[in-house]
């Protein structure tokens, strides 16, 4: 092991968590996997071909960098799109090859079709119309602007796909607003339709969306956190697990991500002396701690410091005073045995004990996507059975 930490990837799990959610949305409905923010922290490079050999073959990322990333590891037959960011500059490498792209913006189809006209290729397009959520989207007093300019450059224009993202559809409490977009959505989609002009896909719905409200899957689904096997929100997982028609009575989604370390050292401290820097932490009892190399720098929270746990040899060992830079303490004194390079779990099972990032996010009141992207990319990520 060069790293000091290192994260295993299972096949097993994330053809579990597609069959799931392929079964969910159903099987006519486009999957688009995203892959944003380097997969959710499992890494672009690595977890692409996974999702490949499960039979996904379109994917989208938010900006040019991680469509290069995956560009490099994806077949052919793979599509891609980007979501978000974009500079006018990338314009013709994403339309020479074939990626498609939002427009939320009048400029940037005036720019997209002028790069299509230089290139001699079409631009694949995504039209993302604002619904609610007043972030990114093109307003509808903008729409009949948008759609000449669509009519007037037909031949360098592929219409992939009308879209929107809702305002929070893993809460119960913007159920009022989700229903407001849906009804705006569909406005705008039988307002294009009626102009004449028809998209190779309608896609409103992320994990959330797809998992809460049935009839936001129409033709394609962007499932984000949910391929992972997280839930988006406790809400989501209980309103699943608890409806009427479940047809799991446990959790159906297993988690792709296991970060595993292992015992730099061990030493035996008396009882009354601190541990670590400061006066953090202070034995109360003869305390046997194993020193662990991984730190804030390698994504565990410094908040995380005589609050978080990792598990060894099965059992939970909690962290005691301040997780350092690049290392962490933990007490190890009801544990038996604990030795130099002794596996150590910071997220994922070991035995018969788990933890899961979510355990994090009820110390930290974080979310689940937080706390995964933050993982550095740099450390190694090893695809497992």
């Amino acid at each position: 092991m060069h790293q000091t930490s290192f994260i295993e990837l299972s096949r097993h799990a994330l053809r579990n968590n597609i069959r799931y959610l392929r079964d969910l949305v159903g099987q006519d409905v486009k999957f688009v996997s995203v892959i944003k923010g380097n997969a959710y922290g499992h890494g672009i490079e690595q977890f692409l071909p996974m999702a490949e050999e499960c039979g996904i073959d379109y994917f989208a990322t938010f900006d040019i960098y991680e469509a290069e990333k995956a560009m490099k590891v994806k077949s052919d037959q793979t599509e891609l799109m980007v979501m978000g960011f974009i500079d006018d500059a990338s314009l013709p490498w994403l339309i020479e090859n074939g990626i498609s792209f939002f427009i939320s913006n009048i400029e940037r189809l005036r720019k997209a079709v002028s790069c299509a006209r230089m290139s001699g290729l079409p631009a694949r397009i995504h039209i993302e119309v604002e619904t609610g959520l007043h972030r990114t989207g093109i307003e509808r007093p903008h729409l009949s602007k948008v759609s000449q300019l669509i009519r007037d450059n037909a031949g360098n224009l592929e219409l992939e796909g009308l879209c929107t993202h809702y305002a929070g559809a893993e809460s119960i409490s913007n159920y009022v607003r989700i229903h407001h977009q849906m009804d705006v959505f569909k406005a705008i989609r039988d307002w294009f339709a009626n102009d004449g002009i028809r998209f190779r896909f309608y896609h409103t719905a992320c994990s959330a969306a797809a998992i809460m409200y049935p009839e936001t899957r129409m033709d394609m689904v962007r499932i984000g956190i949910a391929q992972y096997g997280y839930w988006p929100s406790k809400e989501t997982k209980v309103h699943k697990l608890l409806s009427d028609n479940a047809r799991y009575r446990k959790n159906p989604l297993s988690r792709v991500l296991n970060w595993k370390t292992r015992v730099m050292d061990t030493k035996t401290v008396p009882m009354g002396e601190f541990i670590g820097y400061g006066n953090e932490y202070q034995a109360d009892h003869k305390t046997r701690i194993a020193i662990i190399p991984v730190g804030y720098f390698h994504g565990y929270r410094r908040s995380l410091s005589n609050v978080g746990y990792v598990l060894i040899h099965g059992k939970e060992a909690p962290i005691i005073g301040m997780v350092n830079m690049s290392m962490m303490i933990a007490d190890v004194t009801k544990i038996q045995a604990v030795r130099k390079n002794d596996e150590v779990v910071l997220i994922g099972r070991q035995h018969k004990r788990s933890i899961s990032v979510a355990s994090f996010s009820e110390r930290l009141n974080l979310v689940n996507y937080e706390l995964l992207t933050r993982i550095p990319a740099q450390i190694e990520r090893i695809v497992v059975r």
